[in-house]
């Protein structure tokens, strides 16, 4: 078979992601559409409810799965832990010296199943797509991206060493068995800098969001082209980023499909004065002892304002947490905050 890097970032490879155990995999993955199916007469009844009161929705329902998860995780005792992270390589502390190297972990296990034929997603294919990147630039994945981040005034953003002196590095929480809030065990993620392996912050999220959006949206803007910098990314090179994939799938958002490294929402809305859904791309990330997600919602452009100059890009509404607590959903509280934003823009 052949393993390209497209099916790589949209995890359509077939490289395992932290289960070695494909039945356990389709078994977890069954469970999931069997309760989403359960649920989506309840969504159904949410949305004709909300039409009958004459309520505008511009954004998509926040998934009934989601909102039950998080009164489940308020309700349960909170030393029970996530499935996800009772994997054994999650705790991994050996040291790799380079992202070639951390491909042994995975390199000899058998694929899933054939390239391009369904959605796993999987760490270890960032891992690869790392070694790529390596051996095309001719550079060390870490001094790449280090350089980039660099480039994209993200100078809070490093490697996450455990060895290195960082200033302001914030500790992780876990709770126990018992409940109790606690110190994160010490890992070590050389094996996955790719796919979970870099320390940043807010501030510095939000200018990755910003260039991105910038990049996005600068080809629109013809008449003032002359007078805008080019965005670090072509704008089709994000357009294409954030085009959902065929046979893809997002956990997080039952209403989106997974990209190029991102999940995506379309504009959509089926029949008039029903439901509306706005076209935003997002990405989640969870590591033992902290979460996070970075939401970008692109604003709507007036072609008038863009005609005659009035506005400039980036426009629209980026949203960036990182809390230092494990398996803390956060996909639907950045899609609040960002609706609030934009609703309190168009408002004025």
């Amino acid at each position: 078979v052949a393993i390209t890097t497209r099916l790589l970032v949209s995890h359509l490879s077939g490289i395992r992601h932290y289960e070695k155990d494909i039945a356990k995999v389709k078994e977890e993955k069954e469970k999931a559409n069997r309760a989403f199916k359960l649920t989506k007469p309840y969504q159904d009844k949410e949305q004709k409810e909300e039409g009958g009161k004459g309520i505008e929705k511009t954004d998509s329902v926040k998934p009934r799965k989601e909102h039950e998860g998080e009164v489940k995780s308020r309700n349960s005792k909170p030393g029970k832990r996530d499935k996800e992270f009772e994997q054994e390589e999650y705790y991994l502390k050996e040291k790799f010296g380079s992202v070639i190297e951390s491909l042994k972990i995975f390199k000899n296990d058998p694929l899933f199943f054939k390239p391009g034929d369904q959605f796993l997603y999987s760490t270890y294919g960032f891992t690869l797509l790392s070694a790529v990147v390596e051996r095309a630039s001719g550079q060390k994945f870490t001094d790449y991206m280090l350089k980039m981040f660099r480039d994209l005034d993200m100078l809070s953003t490093v490697l996450d060493d455990n060895e290195a002196m960082i200033y302001n590095r914030a500790r992780c929480y876990v709770y126990n068995k018992k409940g109790r809030l606690v110190n994160a065990p010490y890992v070590d993620n050389s094996y996955k800098w790719a796919g979970g392996g870099f320390l940043s912050s807010v501030g510095d999220l939000l200018k990755f969001g910003n260039a991105l959006l910038y990049s996005y949206q600068a080809g629109q803007f013809k008449n003032t082209n002359d007078k805008l910098l080019p965005g670090y990314l072509k704008p089709d090179t994000v357009a294409m980023m954030w085009t959902p994939v065929p046979k893809t799938e997002v956990s997080w958002d039952r209403d989106g499909k997974y990209a190029m490294a991102w999940a995506v929402v379309e504009k959509k809305q089926q029949c008039g004065c029903c439901r509306q859904q706005r076209h935003y791309a997002s990405h989640t990330g969870g590591a033992v002892g902290a979460s996070s997600v970075l939401l970008i919602l692109p604003e709507e452009l007036d072609s008038e304002a863009i005609d005659t100059g009035l506005v400039a890009p980036p426009r629209g509404v980026i949203v960036s947490i990182i809390c230092n607590m494990q398996s803390v959903s956060l996909n639907g509280t950045a899609l609040k905050i960002a609706r609030e934003f934009d609703k309190e823009k168009w408002a004025q």
